[in-house]
């Protein structure tokens, strides 16, 4: 095949049948749609180019930046285009949480820029959100950027309308599947695709799966964030259904493993949540049964993601004391929770007073946080803790993340690893900023 630009190359992926002694379903024909082919890697090199297209000529003309709320795929498509022509490119974000995207990004020539917020997601109605406000700017008239807008363009939802969803069916022979699966993110894949699917076939079931509230999948919302994701229509699932890490990261290892799939985690979260759908609902009654899930881009820009979690992969002992490794019933079990008015007595109350931690990143602390507080954001606070507690077991602690649940779990580790009193603000610092506790800034 011959081209005049790599942008031709977007689109056509294969669709490719898994084995049927791997998923284990005698009687459905699961087939994975392989975004990862894309020519920048992944599902998003679609929205991309769709949501960019119309404006870049003009964007060049007038020298604009290339803007987006974006720190994974979205942003790497849109940085190699914006540099195809001549534009530079910013990433806006409220936290790069993938070393190995943020190190890319940096070699493609964009401009990251971490503005505290308190989900990766924009909530469009908290106007003192510094993310909501930066978006407002950028929608606002005499903008000098080019705006992609992923979460609220309709363009990302078209882009699979008139291409992931059509080619579907042309390789299923002019039929859709009984059950389509996808990860959402911004919703557009899943929207654009369950769309066109249910214009051949109503009978259509979709799926849709999110991260679990308590655990970080890349490229997977949980869902308090996809609901406000402006593309996210519940109406669009027939169900939508939580995958934790370790889910997501046994199906990505099934795929490499026994299907030769260079998936990442995203992907193997659809294949696990595919099959634990379908095994669920038992064996088709009659005649077989045909799903679609999406592999939404490839291993190796996850490597530290899924080092961190599992090092016994890599011939690393596995972690004991590692949060990740607690189930959600360890969690419930072990784990101290209290209210923003509890909280808030027990720091006014007399010595020993709580080492308030805030597990936030360095930015969201920086805008807002509880007085005294101490910012140890998450991730180093999960290397403390591999080398036993941080501080002694006399100095009570009071852990608090954006919403709760980070914050519980670091909390019910502690106490499994001897800590008498270390507790999780309930509801996190959003549930204190709604409850009218006062918030400081640097």
């Amino acid at each position: 095949m011959r081209y005049d630009s790599i942008t031709e190359a977007i689109g056509n992926t294969p669709l490719v049948r898994i084995d049927p002694a791997v998923h284990g379903l005698r009687h459905t024909d699961l087939y994975a749609k392989l975004e990862m082919l894309n020519p920048f890697g992944s599902v998003k090199d679609r929205a991309a180019w769709n949501m960019a297209r119309p404006g870049l000529a003009d964007a060049a003309e007038r020298g604009a930046t290339v803007v987006e709320l974006s720190s994974g795929n979205t942003a790497k498509a849109l940085a190699l285009l914006a540099g195809m022509h001549g534009l530079r490119f910013k990433s806006v974000t409220n936290r790069m949480r993938v070393p190995e995207i943020k190190e890319l990004l940096l070699l493609l020539g964009a401009e990251i820029e971490e503005l505290p917020g308190q989900s990766e997601c924009l909530d469009p109605t908290d106007t003192e959100d510094p993310l909501t406000r930066f978006h407002q700017a950028l929608a606002g008239p005499g903008s000098a950027h080019l705006h992609t807008d992923q979460y609220f363009n309709q363009r990302n939802t078209e882009a699979h309308a008139s291409g992931t969803g059509p080619e579907i069916v042309k390789d299923l022979d002019g039929r859709a599947p009984d059950w389509f699966v996808a990860c959402v993110g911004t919703a557009g894949s899943s929207t654009g695709v369950a769309r066109v699917l249910r214009e051949h076939d109503p009978e259509v079931r979709v799926l849709g799966l999110v991260a679990h509230k308590s655990d970080f999948i890349p490229g997977i919302r949980t869902i308090d964030e996809v609901q406000q994701v402006g593309l996210f229509d519940p109406a669009t699932y027939d169900a939508i259904e939580p995958v934790t890490a370790d889910e997501a990261i046994d199906g990505m290892l099934t795929l490499i493993r026994r299907c030769g799939l260079l998936a990442g985690p995203t992907g193997g979260a659809a294949y696990h949540g595919a099959v634990r759908r379908l095994r669920a609902l038992g064996e088709p009654s009659g005649g077989r049964r045909t799903a679609v899930f999406i592999v939404c881009d490839r291993a190796e820009s996850y490597l530290g993601y899924v080092r961190q979690r599992r090092p016994e992969l890599f011939g690393r002992p596995p972690r004991k004391d590692s949060a990740a490794a607690l189930t959600e019933a360890e969690i419930r079990e072990e784990a101290r929770t209290v209210t923003t008015g509890d909280a808030r007595r027990w720091i006014a109350g007399e010595d020993p007073r709580p080492l308030v931690i805030d597990l936030r990143g360095p930015r969201a602390y920086a805008a807002l946080h509880i007085e005294g507080s101490v910012n140890i954001p998450d991730e180093l606070f999960d290397e403390l803790v591999r080398g036993g507690l941080p501080f002694g077991t006399r100095q009570p602690v009071l852990l608090a993340c954006p919403v709760g649940e980070k914050s519980a779990r670091y909390a019910a580790l502690l106490r499994r690893m001897g800590h008498p009193d270390a507790r999780s603000l309930s509801g996190g610092i959003v549930a204190w900023r709604d409850a009218g506790a006062p918030l400081v800034r640097d």
